[in-house]
């Protein structure tokens, strides 16, 4: 069989590897009709990329030495052997590209696939595919290359990481610190409040905090206390026995029992009844409760992470929300900035939202207009990221292919703001993002500069052109007169 696929390969060397005119420029085309087998040999041999050929009957009659060194599959044992018996990928028999190559006369041009290696490791790969036919045009086999993108994969990973934790994406500074510290919060079994307005993300970091906990293997339960009637939260929560009241057939376990040993998520606490509050701070006091109609205690192996987009401390003043729960579910708190005090975060947010919906609904969007996003960068979200969400499905929605642009976006957010300059409209975004970064920092000059990454002579410059007002004190003078920097040099 090894002589077989050795004489099959200098036949090969003789051929045109990619004779239809239709073909794209294909890697192995260089290989293009060699003088002899061994220069055949020593060009296929010295390419970075793994290389193989089949026969009509799927036999492999070459494989250089990239190949083997991706695979970990030594040449002597891959030759003469049927493709899908040497390389273990998840194409091999449900899609097969040299199989669609053959029957269809269409080459694959960098299509991602999966090899698993000799030692189980899965390798991402790019792989092409052409056609083998002879000077007659008689077609005798296939031709594949594989790219290994591991390398490439580590590097996005690093660049992901930079920016995303779980599903939480940020370059924002306060996010940054949030998640330095998440880690450490997670593996402690006190109680978390996360607060923040609503659509900010806070059970994205509830349950990123029970996925690093040691409750992790076990249930995460979240339940909206503002979104019972305040007669079916009890039951909600801690369950009811059969025939605790009218209707009961049979008993039925709350949140508490559902999330044993793991997390219970109380989202918008600031919402429970206040004779509830009462049974809750006694679950936190005495890890025990009672389901409805039953006299036995049971034990509340849980841990409560709750959230609100209320002034808690402000209800415990009102008289709305009890000291000593606040003090219970307050243990550690975590406020999540709204998305307006992180523009940063929207251009990571919307490719993240593009590449999410374009698959969702099965469209080829890759990106966004310019134009469109100076619209969402002038935008103040109200709703915070599940705004931004909605406005950028509606666009994946309304966009047939490639770019979302300004009329794909919902009417609400263009009609008002849509500025017919867009040199106008971009330095009105560049004024206010500068602004806001001015007036986080306290209108300190440096602080900013090291902020924005820049040298403080280029925001003095900046400052001059878009004409912005500052303030004599900057965070560390006490004057309070003002100055005005002419828009002109």
């Amino acid at each position: 069989m090894l002589r077989q696929a050795a004489e099959e390969r200098r036949r090969i060397a003789a051929y045109d590897l990619n004779e239809m005119t239709s073909t794209p420029f294909h890697p192995v085309t260089p290989f293009l009709r060699m003088a002899s087998p061994e220069r055949f040999e020593a060009v296929i041999q010295s390419i970075s990329d793994g290389v193989f050929t089949v026969d009509r009957h799927w036999r492999i009659t070459c494989f250089n030495r990239a190949a083997e060194k991706i695979t970990g599959v030594p040449r002597s044992e891959a030759m003469g052997r049927k493709c899908h018996e040497v390389l273990d990928a998840n194409i091999c028999r449900s899609a097969c590209p040299i199989q669609y190559t053959i029957e269809t006369g269409r080459p694959v041009v960098d299509l991602t696939a999966t090899f698993t290696s000799r030692n189980g490791k899965q390798i991402p790969v790019s792989v092409s595919t052409a056609l083998f036919k002879d000077n007659e045009g008689e077609l005798i086999g296939g031709v594949e290359t594989f790219r290994d993108l591991r390398r490439v994969e580590a590097l996005r990973k690093t660049i992901k990481k930079s920016y995303s934790f779980e599903d939480i994406i940020s370059k924002n500074k306060k996010i940054r610190e949030i998640l330095d510290v998440l880690p450490t919060v997670a593996i402690n079994e006190s109680s978390v409040l996360i607060t923040g307005e609503t659509g900010t993300g806070k059970e994205l970091f509830a349950r990123a905090l029970h996925n690093l906990s040691g409750r992790s293997g076990k249930a995460f339960i979240a339940v909206n206390c503002g979104g019972f009637p305040e007669t079916l939260i009890e039951s909600e929560l801690f369950g009811y026995e059969a025939g605790a009241f009218t209707g009961a057939v049979r008993a039925k376990p709350g949140r508490f029992q559902l999330a044993e040993g793991g997390t219970l998520f109380l989202d918008e606490i600031g919402e429970l009844p206040y004779p509830l509050q009462v049974k809750l701070l006694r679950v936190l006091q005495e890890k025990t409760y009672e389901p409805l109609g039953s006299i036995h205690p049971r034990k509340a192996d849980v841990r409560i992470i709750a959230a609100s987009n209320r002034n808690l401390e402000g209800m415990v003043a009102e008289g709305t929300f009890r000291q000593d729960l606040f003090y219970r579910v307050n243990v550690i708190k975590l406020q999540i900035p709204p998305l307006r005090d992180r523009m940063e975060d929207v251009p990571l947010l919307v490719d993240h939202f593009i590449k999410h919906f374009s698959a969702l609904h099965n469209k080829d969007v890759v990106g966004i207009s310019p134009r469109a996003m100076r619209l969402l960068m002038s935008h103040d979200y109200p709703g915070n990221i599940r705004e931004l969400d909605n406005i950028i499905e509606h666009g994946c929605v309304l966009c047939q292919a490639g770019f979302i642009r300004t009329e794909n976006l919902p009417d609400w957010i263009r009609q008002p703001t849509e500025n017919p300059d867009p040199d106008g409209s971009l330095k009105e975004v560049e004024r206010q993002f500068l602004l806001s970064v001015l007036k986080k920092n306290e209108w300190n000059r440096l602080a900013t500069a090291h902020h924005l990454k820049i040298h403080k002579t280029t925001l003095f410059r900046k400052i001059k052109k878009l004409g912005i007002e500052l303030p004599e004190q900057d965070g560390r003078s006490s004057r309070n007169s003002r100055s005005r920097i002419s828009a002109s040099e």
